[in-house]
């Protein structure tokens, strides 16, 4: 059975924005990352595009950008 709340690959919690009514309006974090088509492919086709991977399973270190350094003068 598919969670949308949960990652296909390791059941953990995905945080995908589509999967939580208070959210669901907007954008998924995985909207903005790239990910490897092999890591979908290794699903079993049946849970494939049903549910967001977790950032882990999908290898992508942070969802979010790189945080700014200040430069001192």
């Amino acid at each position: 059975m598919t969670t949308p709340d949960l990652c296909p690959a390791c059941g953990a919690r995905n945080d995908c924005t589509q999967a939580n009514p208070d959210t669901a309006n907007q954008p998924c974090w995985c909207y903005g990352v790239t990910i490897d088509p092999a890591i979908i492919r290794a699903l079993p086709e049946e849970q494939r595009n049903l549910t967001c991977l977790c950032p882990r399973c999908a290898k992508v270190l942070s969802p979010l950008p790189p945080a700014q350094t200040q430069h001192l003068t």
